[in-house]
């Protein structure tokens, strides 16, 4: 919670074992540095890099900022699932205060440096080849009832050995145990990428499933076609235009899919009456023994 000591600037080793060594990249709220774990090179481990997300130095300052972080953490390292990042441990820095948690590296282009590639999209067996996994863990997040709160494609990489959806800072749990859990002010901090946000969001209201099925949409759109399915328009802007009426399916989407991924792309949340499962049976209808192969394969 709220510390008595003044935050200071993240130092170079984190609790006397983690020795920060480059930047990987910046998001809303944080940053995620490659580190070295001292203490497992000390042992001889021949692999002994972590990667660190910690705060960046405007939301460090925030009184709840740990707990923000730690709630982080709290929902990640629930979704044991092979395309949701494996997160390690959760820790402060007892001299600078700074929290962090400490998560696999991954290595790869996220999917909007793969969108940068295709600017007409994906052909349908490469984008089914991404869209299947990424979906099949969202499914698994919204089962265990965690929300992600920021899907957008800068947060999903594909690593070495697999697709990865990760960030879920803004996440939140829906209910059980999980609601001791501190919530994020969504009043005080608006940090998601509009572009991907919901309209009820943009409007103030809770975080949902079905607010994470509209981000959803809009990436499967975009890597389906190349483009943003409003002109990277917020929902806001678009239903204002009403922009939905003249929605076209993408040119590389078998038929059968687009009433599915059209549905997730409505504005009204109430007419957005689609799961992640529903996305994913649309999908794969084409090949019934997929869906049991990717659940066998993806839960532990």
């Amino acid at each position: 919670m709220a510390s008595a000591q003044r935050v200071c600037a993240l130092p170079e080793l984190l609790c006397k074992r983690y020795k920060i060594e480059r930047l990987l990249g910046v998001g809303g709220m944080g940053a995620v540095y490659r580190a070295r774990d001292l203490l497992r090179e000390q042992y001889g481990d021949p692999d002994p890099y972590v990667a660190i997300k910690t705060l960046n130095e405007e939301f460090a300052e925030y009184p709840d900022a740990n707990a923000l972080l730690y709630t982080e953490f709290a929902l990640t390292s629930r979704l044991r699932h092979a395309n949701v990042i494996r997160v390690f441990a959760f820790d402060i820095d007892p001299e600078s205060q700074r929290a962090f948690i400490t998560m696999e590296p991954l290595k790869g282009p996220t999917l909007d440096q793969l969108l940068e590639q295709h600017p007409e999209g994906l052909p349908w067996s490469e984008f089914r080849s991404i869209a299947l996994p990424l979906l099949e863990a969202l499914a698994c997040a919204h089962d265990m009832d965690v929300l992600h709160g920021d899907l957008k494609p800068t947060n999903v990489m594909l690593s070495r050995d697999g697709l990865r959806l990760f960030d879920f800072g803004l996440g939140q749990p829906l209910k059980g145990l999980l609601n001791s859990l501190p919530r994020l002010s969504r009043k005080r901090i608006a940090a998601w990428t509009p572009r991907y946000a919901a309209l009820e969001l943009l409007n103030g209201e809770p975080l949902t499933p079905t607010s994470d099925m509209y981000g959803m949409a809009c990436i499967l759109y975009e890597l389906s076609s190349g483009l943003h399915p409003f002109s990277r328009l917020t929902a806001k802007q678009a239903s204002v235009m009403q922009q939905d009426k003249t929605l076209q399916k993408p040119a590389n989407l078998p038929a059968r899919c687009w009433p599915a991924l059209r549905c997730a792309l409505a504005f009204d949340k109430t007419e957005r009456n689609i799961d992640a499962r529903g996305l994913l049976h649309a999908f794969a209808a084409d090949q019934p023994g997929l869906l049991q192969r990717l659940w066998r394969r993806n839960t532990n």
